[in-house]
């Protein structure tokens, strides 16, 4: 843990990352503000900035771009300060995947694609990257600066409605402007990892149970309880629930799943069309057989003619009753397209 002490260079860019984030925090808990997502994301960006410059100059780095000449470049008398993207790249130069990172980077090209536009019924959609987004930055602000700069303490649980009733999807059919948005959200998720996708840093979700009333009147109202540091039979009782509320689109039949033929050719690409000698010549070295292969080792479906052919690892596979067949998802292609890189891993997977 670094000292507590924030020095006088410092602590303007300390001061200004925490006022963003309180200003994010308050802006989205308005109730008269119908999109919220819009000021919150352009102001915990802020927020990120300026935390991240913080860390990056106590640490001794400088987080400044440097001109020809190699000097450091400045505009109307001050350092020309990297933005946000730079900063993370340099930050997590050596944990590209780390959740926290992939975020953040979620959210940038977002702010760009959103800024000019009003999409309201973009917030429930992200809701659970916004959450997350604040979580890893006051964790951070508090590895780095200690719990007297988290904004934790300042804030509560805020009363709100239930949430609008109109799907994302279905906005989109209402509203053009949202089909781009709606398409970079879903690319970027799909191009996740399992494990990235399923961190509370990546996208932060809970779930609120009414209950009775305590009997005890000191009682807290509303706690919260992270999910690592439950029991592996309290974790399956509420993954229980998880299973009740999940959303299925009754009328967008295979809308953003892959054929296999689609899964291959993908795959092949991402790997940089690598080619084998075979008998007869020169083929794609991931094709239909190699894929068949990969779906038996990571059991993304069950086998041909298998009592229960609905039995798939529904992050990665789905039995359509209709076709009879399977139908992937863009997180088995990520998921492939990232294991499948390492040639032992291919040698293995496709042995």
């Amino acid at each position: 843990m670094p000292s507590q002490r924030i020095g006088k260079t410092l602590k303007p860019y300390v001061q200004k990352a925490r006022d963003a984030a309180l200003l994010a925090v308050e802006v989205y808990n308005k109730p008269a503000v119908a999109f919220k997502s819009s000021a919150y994301i352009a102001l915990m960006v802020m927020a990120w900035t300026a935390l991240l410059h913080a860390i990056i100059l106590r640490s001794g780095g400088k987080p400044y771009y440097k001109a020809a000449n190699g000097r450091f470049e400045k505009i109307d008398g001050d350092f020309r300060h990297w933005e946000l993207g730079e900063c993370a790249k340099q930050f997590w130069k050596d944990t590209p995947h780390d959740p926290v990172r992939l975020n953040l980077e979620f959210f940038i090209p977002l702010r760009n694609k959103i800024e000019h536009r009003y999409l309201p019924a973009l917030d429930n959609a992200v809701f659970g990257e916004c959450q997350a987004l604040l979580l890893n930055f006051d964790e951070a602000m508090g590895k780095h600066f200690g719990k007297a700069n988290q904004i934790r303490e300042c804030l509560s649980f805020s009363l709100q409605l239930f949430p609008t009733g109109e799907s994302f999807a279905q906005a989109v059919k209402d509203n053009k402007n949202l089909a781009e948005i709606k398409k970079f959200v879903d690319e970027y998720r799909g191009m996740l990892t399992a494990e990235v996708a399923g961190s509370s840093q990546f996208a932060f979700k809970a779930f609120l149970i009414q209950v009775a009333n305590h009997a005890a009147k000191d009682a807290l109202p509303i706690q919260f309880f992270h999910r690592d540091k439950l029991t592996e039979e309290q974790k399956q009782e509420f993954d229980k629930f998880a299973v009740m509320v999940k959303w299925k689109d009754a009328g967008g039949g295979n809308k953003g799943f892959c054929k296999p033929s689609s899964v291959v050719e993908q795959v092949q690409a991402a790997l940089g069309n690598p080619k084998v000698i075979r008998p007869g010549g020169m083929r794609d070295k991931f094709n239909s057989s190699t894929h068949q292969r990969c779906w038996k080792y990571y059991k993304a479906r069950p086998l041909t003619a298998a009592v229960d052919p609905a039995a798939t690892e529904a992050k990665w596979c789905v039995y359509d009753p209709v076709h009879k067949d399977y139908v992937y998802t863009p997180a088995w292609v990520a998921f492939l397209s990232d294991q499948l890189k390492d040639d032992e891993v291919f040698a293995a997977v496709t042995a």
